[in-house]
Formats: structure tokens, C-alpha cells, sequence
């Protein structure tokens, strides 16, 4: 029992020694505890006088204050410089492509298709007739129509110059103004009908594949084609609510087609929408995009870039930041000095944490060596040589020099 005492003693003993001799700031942190080390005195060298001269101070008789294993250390510490990092700067975006104006068009009346009077991509000017159905019966009927127009025409000039020489009544006058204006109306609605025998389009455009060929029936609600606008394209993407507030109607857009690759076109916000999607909590914006030389086409994909002003915050070492019951914080060194500075963290990153905290771009924050620093402590960078004590020559002419660790 004895000797396992003996062996714990010994181990405990060694342990402590390599703590206090190894351990940079050992001696300090013992001392906030209330054990105070001896001091260690220096080897002296023998002067012409028999009395030994201290190596580190040069005090006959005793060790040097500073050079003595006693005396206080600078920890050695780590630092990282602070830069300056811009977040919400910059927006990405996948975006679908419209047409500036697109129409569906359909078959005016009920019928059979005649002809197809366009072809498919051909470019159209906005009232071109692309298709006709049958219209025999729909002509009989306005020509009967402009027949009974005509001659009710005729019977009112007859009617007017027989009233001039009084040999009509006034009631003869009125009737067969009448009947004029009865004619008038059937030969319009005759129009109206045979004019509805035509498919034409309401916009310029482009003409998109036909849904029906010529023989077959259509009814008022069958679809013939599309006609594009793609004099400019309009592209839908989505952003985060929180650029809700930054997006405006004018803003200057990127974007690059996938069917392009390389090229890159400018743009402008067309529209923004009124509300924020409350399942994504995003927000739909429009872009403009020109399509002078018609290489683009509705329904592609996009990639739209955006920039805004962003916000700047200081960028530290993500090793620099530590944890207190108050919150998050770091040690700021300067002229050997540390601060302690309280942060907030704004954002992490993988090469640094975004703080918001009162520091400035090229100041240096402590990484390593953070435990056992206090408020205004004295610190040591691991790359600046330690600090030399003065020394005097003894009487072999050696001179001996003590260091501050």
C-alpha cells in the first residue's frame, strides 16, 4: 500500500512539474489561486571579486527580477486580420420565358375548313386572314341582304321627290326611311356573317403549328394555332421574400439562355407581383428581355442575374468566436493588448462568420490561445521573438543574457 502511495505521489509530482515548466501562463494561473512559486535563481559566473553576478539582471548577490522563472510571462496567442464581407448582394435565378404577347386562336363560327392561308412560323401582320371556312350559304345571304338594301335605297330617293312636288305624304316619307334602315341592318348582319367564315389573327406575330387541316369540321370553340409576339420576351422567376423590398419596375437584369450558352443578354424588371407566395415565401418578378434578331423563343429557361446595394459586416476566423452566458464574443489584440468584444452573428460561412460588432477591415482577432486570456492581458504573437533582457559581462569576458518567456 505504501509504495502504490509512493508511485501516485511521484506521478502527481511529475505531472505538476511538466504543467508549471511546459504550460505558457502556468505560473499566472496558480498564482490567481493563491500558490506563489519560488523563484529560480540564475547561474551566476564568479567576477574578479569572488561575488557572483546574477546572469539576467546583473545584481551581485541575487537573481534578476524579470529573467527568473518567476516572473510574468506573456501568453502566446494567434491572430487573424478582420475583412469586410457584402451579403445580399447579388441574386440567382431560374426564370421560364413568355412571349410579349401570345393569342390562342379559334374558329369564329361553326363549319367546314376550306383553306389553311399560312404556314407555320411564317410572320403575320396583326388582321391577316389565316384560314377560311365554307361561306356559300353566309354569301347568298348578304347578297340577298344588299339587294333588298339597295332597293329600299332607291324606293326613299323616289319617296323624297315625290314629297318635293307634294305628291307624297309624310307618313310615305317615314316608311320608307324604314324600310332603309330595316335593309341597312340585315346587309350588316349578313356582313357579320360571312365575314365569321374567316379565321384571322388579332396580333402580329408568329404563326405556331395548326391544331386543324383543311376538310375538317370546327366548331366556335375548336383551336386552330398560336400566334407569338416574340419581338421581346418576358421571363417569370421567383425570388426570396427578402428582396421584396429592393426589386422595382427598371432595374437592370442579366440573362443567359440554356440554348445559349456564352451569351449573355441585358434586361430590365418589367413587373413585380403584388403579393408574396405564402407557401415558398417568395416573390414573382417579370423581366424584360430583347429578342431584336428572334433567337429566342418562348418557353425556354433562363438564368437571371440581379446585383443591389447588399450590406457589409465584419468577416473573423470562425476559430475567433467564443461563448459566454451573455452570448457570443472575441478578443481583439492590439499593441499587445487584448479587448474582449462582444458580436452578433449575422452569418456563417465556410471561410469565415459574418459579425455585426464594433470592429474595423485589417484589425487582428486572437484564434489560438483564447482560454486563458482576460480583459486588458498582456499577450505575445507565436511569431514575434521574445523580449531580451539586458546582460553584463563577467570575468571570463562571456556575457550571459536573460529572456522573458
Amino acid at each position: 500500500m505504501i509504495r502504490q502511495i509512493l508511485i501516485s505521489l511521484v506521478i502527481v509530482g511529475a505531472a505538476a512539474a511538466a504543467y508549471i515548466f511546459l504550460v505558457p501562463g502556468a505560473p499566472e494561473q496558480l498564482a490567481r489561486f493563491g500558490i506563489t512559486l519560488p523563484a529560480s535563481p540564475e547561474p551566476a559566473a564568479a567576477g574578479p571579486g569572488g561575488n557572483a553576478q546574477a546572469a539576467a539582471g546583473g545584481r551581485p548577490g541575487g537573481g534578476g527580477p524579470a529573467g527568473g522563472r518567476g516572473g510574468a510571462r506573456a501568453m502566446i496567442v494567434v491572430t487573424a486580420p478582420v475583412v469586410l464581407a457584402t451579403i445580399n448582394d447579388k441574386l440567382a435565378a431560374i426564370g421560364e420565358g413568355a412571349a410579349a404577347h401570345s393569342v390562342t386562336v379559334m374558329s369564329p363560327a361553326t363549319g367546314t375548313l376550306v383553306e389553311l392561308s399560312a404556314q407555320p412560323g411564317q410572320d403575320v401582320a396583326a388582321g391577316a386572314v389565316i384560314g377560311r371556312l365554307d361561306a356559300d350559304a353566309e354569301q347568298i345571304a348578304y347578297d340577298r341582304a344588299k339587294l333588298t338594301f339597295d332597293d329600299a335605297q332607291a324606293a326613299l330617293e323616289r319617296t323624297n321627290a315625290l314629297a318635293g312636288a307634294n305628291n307624297a305624304t309624310t307618313v310615305q316619307v317615314s316608311a320608307a326611311q324604314l324600310a332603309l334602315s330595316t335593309a341597312d341592318l340585315a346587309l350588316k348582319n349578313a356582313d357579320l356573317d360571312l365575314k365569321r367564315r374567316t379565321i384571322s389573327t388579332p396580333i402580329a406575330g408568329i404563326v405556331g403549328l395548326f391544331q386543324v387541316n383543311p376538310g375538317n369540321t370546327v366548331t366556335a370553340q375548336s383551336v386552330v394555332t398560336t400566334i407569338e409576339d416574340t419581338s421581346h420576351i418576358r421571363v417569370s422567376f421567383w425570388v426570396p421574400e427578402r428582396y421584396a423590398g429592393a426589386i422595382r419596375p427598371g432595374m437592370p437584369v442579366t440573362a443567359s439562355a440554356v440554348a445559349l450558352p456564352g451569351q449573355t443578354i441585358e434586361g430590365e424588371v418589367g413587373a413585380v407581383d403584388n403579393r408574396i407566395d405564402p407557401a415558398s415565401r417568395t416573390l414573382k418578378v417579370e423581366a424584360r428581355i430583347p429578342n431584336d434578331d428572334g433567337r429566342l423563343r418562348p418557353g425556354m429557361s433562363f438564368s437571371v442575374a440581379m446585383s443591389f446595394p447588399g450590406e457589409t459586416f465584419p468577416s473573423v476566423d470562425p476559430l475567433a468566436i467564443q461563448w459566454s452566458s451573455d452570448g457570443a464574443y472575441l478578443w481583439k489584440y492590439a499593441d499587445q493588448k487584448v479587448e474582449r468584444v462582444g458580436v452578433q452573428i449575422i452569418q456563417r460561412n465556410s471561410d469565415g462568420v459574418l459579425v455585426k460588432a464594433e470592429l474595423a477591415e485589417g484589425e487582428q482577432v486572437v484564434t489560438q490561445g483564447v482560454q486563458q486570456l482576460t480583459a486588458g492581458a498582456t499577450v505575445r504573437l507565436l511569431d514575434e521573438p521574445a523580449d531580451v533582457g539586458g546582460g553584463q559581462r563577467g570575468a571570463g569576458g562571456s556575457e550571459r543574457a536573460g529572456s522573458a518567456l
